[in-house]
């Protein structure tokens, strides 16, 4: 762990971590609004900002497995900004799919940015919390509800 990681931990540790699951190339703003809900000192939550743009069947897939499962085991909340595309992205699916698996068992919160978007495969019928909106208010709602 770097200096910078050991300060973020340092910061952020009275909060529950959230790793934002999304469509990189679709919907990368909504990620870049939640990390400036989370400059907020009010606010509940200590989100990562990751978010891999190789392909997941690159050479480097195998290294970028290995850092998001690093950053999935610290936090405590998987929440998936589903957009227009989001459930074809063969990432959020690996996301999904590793948040779940027993050595990391995170709680699943799902945000629909509009409500007819199709839901991501892995998030239907297992306890997910959703939010009905993108909004603070709503998101905050989904997390505590998880």
């Amino acid at each position: 762990m770097g200096f910078f990681d050991a300060l973020t931990d340092l910061f952020t540790s009275a909060k529950p971590r959230v790793f934002i699951s999304y469509d990189h190339s679709e919907d990368r703003r909504y990620r870049d609004l939640l990390c400036a809900w989370n400059a907020n000192s009010a606010f509940d939550f200590a989100f990562e900002r990751c978010s891999p743009i190789t392909a997941i069947n690159s050479k480097e897939a195998r290294v970028i497995k290995g850092e998001l499962t690093k950053m999935l085991k610290k936090a405590k909340y998987l929440l998936v900004i589903v957009g227009e595309k989001t459930h074809m992205s063969r990432w959020v699916r690996w996301e999904i799919r590793r948040a779940k698996k027993e050595d990391i068992n995170l709680k699943l919160v799902v945000v629909k940015l509009n409500k007819s978007y199709a839901t991501p495969y892995g998030l239907l019928n297992e306890g997910a919390s959703f939010a009905h909106s993108f909004t603070l208010e709503a998101i905050t709602r989904a997390i505590k509800k998880a």
